[in-house]
């Protein structure tokens, strides 16, 4: 099993913006260092704790100062910009960091990015998936072009102004090939959309504030999408995001991991908790459909989303969580605000160089007493 980073990033918006951006590449530079396989950070333009704007622009200032770790956008808000300046800036960043890129997509959940940018009214879900199709044209085919794909508002052709043996007119491709890999952030229950993932050989990945018990039903969404188009579904393509804490010991493991008023991952899910309820979406922490409202408290949340504890407790708590779910690809960390640095830089060497070696050396006498 890989190990993955996820940061939205969430930190509390009194805070300088300047030194969370700083604190958001030294995150991921440590995660390059304990041999995460790829960090994924995801992008708003109107929120004030969450404050990377565009993550593909963060990310490049990543390429030189990591080695191996894959730098993936999480996500691209494909209704925000024409598909033309994605395809081609993803492509460029593709080169500049040589295929270490994964391509994190979703329409753009944030109410006030798109009003803001006049798009409250529109299909937001309608606009990511023309938008996806014409990136994915625009790499795929050589000038000239003339794409106009049924029932797509994007309509894109260079005609009148191409002249080839100048250069104009010509769109850049990824340098991985055919593609990079593209990766879409699942939120809802038995999400349909996986089914899709699967059909055209995009990858899951299980979001961290969806509880344990929904999380099967998006491997088996993949699948059934694989099968309709002939193919078997590799249990390597789907991630899932947890919220982890691990510590040297277990009263520091509740405290900064849950309990204490100053808790970066009691604030994270208040966060969430008021932005999901304010959004309608209070369905992502629901045990079930019928669950009452006010059930969902911050404590149940904070129950049934946070993995705290020793190494030990980490240990077993990762090993029934795949239990529960079954076998997946990749177990990516949320990153947290770094209330206190040292606990923060503690809790990822301690999930990468102890906790992760003995879950996977678990996962392999499993499977080879099978």
């Amino acid at each position: 099993m890989r190990l993955g980073y996820f940061t939205m990033p969430v930190h509390p918006q009194t805070r300088d913006w300047s030194e969370t951006l700083r604190e958001d590449r030294e995150a991921i530079i440590l995660a390059d260092k304990l041999g995460f396989y790829d960090a994924f950070v995801g992008e708003h333009l109107t929120d004030a704790c969450e404050r990377v704007t565009n993550s593909m622009l963060f990310l490049a200032t990543l390429i030189h100062s990591t080695s191996t770790i894959k730098l993936a956008t999480g996500t691209t808000n494909l209704s925000q910009m024409h598909p033309v300046v994605v395809a081609q800036n993803a492509a460029m960043f593709d080169h500049l960091a040589q295929g270490r890129f994964i391509f994190g997509i979703s329409p753009g959940a944030l109410a006030s990015d798109a009003e803001a940018l006049g798009l409250l009214e529109e299909d937001r879900n309608k606009m990511f998936a023309e938008s996806i199709d014409v990136i994915l044209e625009i790499w795929s085919r050589d000038p000239p072009y003339d794409i106009d794909l049924p029932n797509n508002r994007f309509k894109v052709a260079i005609n009148k102004n191409a002249t080839y043996n100048l250069g104009t007119g010509i769109m850049g491709k990824p340098f991985q090939k055919p593609r990079p890999e593209i990766v879409g952030t699942v939120v809802a229950p038995f999400s349909p959309g996986c089914v899709l993932m699967g059909k055209r050989d995009f990858h899951p990945l299980s979001a961290n504030f969806l509880l344990a018990n929904h999380l099967k039903s998006h491997f088996t969404n993949f699948a059934k999408g694989k099968a309709e188009v002939g193919e078997k579904a590799d249990i390597n393509d789907w991630r899932i995001a947890r919220t982890i804490f691990v510590a040297d010991d277990e009263a520091t493991a509740r405290s900064y991991g849950r309990e204490d008023a100053n808790s970066p991952y009691r604030f994270y899910f208040e966060q969430m908790l008021a932005k999901m309820k304010r959004s309608n979406r209070l369905y992502v922490f629901k045990s079930h459909k019928e669950q009452p409202d006010e059930e969902i408290t911050l404590d149940f949340v904070m129950d049934h989303c946070v993995i705290n504890g020793t190494v030990n407790n980490v240990v077993d708590k990762v090993l029934a969580l795949r239990e529960q779910t079954g076998d997946f690809g990749e177990l990516v960390y949320a990153g947290m605000d770094f209330v206190d640095p040292a606990l923060a830089k503690k809790s990822m060497t301690l999930l990468a160089e102890q906790v992760m070696p003995r879950v996977n050396d678990a996962i392999g006498k499993q499977v080879a007493a099978e």
